[in-house]
């Protein structure tokens, strides 16, 4: 018999592959616009769900240094894919977003707000590597001693599905970031899919009193030890098997003391500057400010976009950029990610999605570089003995 008890938080319950539609639709009930993955363009994107239908069903991927294909499943996953080119920061800190605009007046210009969207976004299909992600850029918008206004008002605002991965892929590194494969926090309700040649469905866990509230209105049952146990198993198969590992316990200190590695030079050499990395990553924040008017002068806008420490205008000043060679920029989106960051917001950058590894053309792997360099290092050390 199906259940709609009210669940408390940390409570374990059964989803029916069914029952993941009446999900979208009481969400949708409760004015939320549905967000997860879908196929489009040759990739899984996140975009607007209208129905379990849109979301990737039977399809998965594959994933490499510089490459990324869809492949078809023998099997009818919701979820059987590891993530794509799109992080959720695209929603929270969006690429593109006009800050205010003036009109000329008599007597000057008259500065008009921009009231941003008041929408309510729900989140479907949240890995655990992300949910640490959006945790970081939370330190960095909401934090500090400044906070971001458009940040805080679409945060607050969000509910999210997280779902556990099964089959991490070929740049996958999230296990050596203790960043998944398990959704430990930051969901309303966290998700794994059970999929045998009888049965598919849903294992989840409350990890809000919203998530709670909400699941009181989707049929759902208790789940019992051997569908926890089977959930056990699915998580710690899919952390055996990562396609990618760093070893994190020093990194931050390797990278200060080989900020003049010969390393840098080698990889500067396959480096496009092309900023790929920083655009596909689920943490990175910068931005740049423009300004615009039309051709009348009437007419002025403000406008944030997203912005990269790969490009030579980014560290522009007076008499020129700071860092003008690829090697320079390298280092520097590298050890901020790895290092820097550590310093500013007592969290690395780096949560293992593996983006960076996968969307680089010419397939520069960060976990390499921290494993050449440190390799470089033992042999100095063991010279010297």
């Amino acid at each position: 018999m199906m259940e709609t008890s009210k669940k408390e938080i940390g409570s374990y319950f059964i989803l029916a592959r069914d029952g993941f539609e009446e999900l979208i639709g009481v969400l949708q009930k409760q004015s939320y616009s549905v967000f997860g993955p879908t196929v489009r363009d040759g990739a899984i994107i996140y975009d607007k769900l209208e129905s379990a239908s849109d979301l990737p069903v039977g399809w998965g991927d594959e994933q490499e240094g510089g490459h990324y294909r869809l492949k078809k499943r023998n099997d009818q996953a919701y979820f059987g894919y590891v993530v794509g080119p799109h992080s959720w920061k695209k929603f929270l800190h969006p690429a593109s977003i006009r800050l205010w605009q003036a009109k000329r007046e008599k007597n000057g210009f008259q500065v008009i707000e921009e009231n941003d969207s008041t929408e309510k976004f729900a989140f479907i299909g949240v890995r655990s590597c992300e949910l640490h992600a959006i945790l970081i850029q939370d330190k960095i918008f909401l934090k500090g001693k400044f906070v971001d206004p458009i940040y805080k008002k679409r945060r607050e605002k969000i509910f999210m599905v997280a779902v556990n991965c099964a089959e991490p892929g070929g740049t996958c590194f999230c296990a050596s970031m203790e960043t998944g494969p398990k959704a430990t926090v930051g969901f309303d309700l966290a998700l794994t899919e059970v999929l045998t040649k009888n049965e598919h469905y849903f294992v989840g866990t409350i990890g809000t009193e919203k998530g709670a509230a909400l699941l009181e209105r989707v049929p759902h049952q208790s789940a019992d030890e051997k569908q926890l146990k089977i959930v056990d198993e699915i998580i710690s198969k899919a952390a055996s098997q990562m396609g990618r590992s760093m070893e994190t316990a020093d990194v931050k200190e390797l990278l200060y003391q080989n900020d003049d590695h010969p390393r840098w030079e080698n990889v500067a050499a396959r480096c496009l500057t092309c900023a790929n990395c920083t655009m596909v990553c689920p943490t990175c924040f910068c931005t740049t400010v423009e300004d615009v008017t039309d051709v009348t002068g009437q007419h002025a806008e403000r406008w944030r976009k997203w912005d990269s420490c790969f490009t030579m205008d980014f560290s522009y000043i007076h008499g020129g950029s700071v860092r003008r060679s690829v090697k320079s920029r390298y280092r520097q989106w590298m050890t901020h990610k790895l290092a820097t960051w550590v310093d500013q917001f007592e969290t690395s950058g780096c949560v293992g999605c593996g983006r960076c590894i996968t969307w680089c053309p010419v397939g520069i792997d960060i976990t390499e570089e921290v494993r050449a360099i440190r390799e470089k290092r033992i042999e100095k050390e063991a010279v010297k003995v």
